[in-house]
């Protein structure tokens, strides 16, 4: 199912926007992991859910990069 939510925007334009979502995501998740680390009020669970959904974020962002910047071998 597509959105139709952005007619006028391309497919890359869409992935472009995105991957600056999932960065910055990525970039929030990282920050607060840190400030629970420094601050010393998390548990390990909570620190471990949270480094895992950074990590499938990356993985997410790593998908994207791939689409839209491929490999070429010549």
């Amino acid at each position: 199912m597509q959105d139709n939510s952005f007619p006028n925007l391309k497919t890359e334009d869409i992935l472009r926007l995105e991957l600056d979502v999932l960065r910055d995501e990525h970039r929030d998740l990282d920050q607060a992991i840190d400030a629970l680390i420094e601050r010393g009020t998390a548990d390990q669970l909570t620190l471990q859910r949270l480094k895992k959904k950074k990590l499938a974020l990356k993985d997410k962002i790593a998908r994207i990069e791939d689409r839209l910047f491929p490999d070429i071998i010549a």
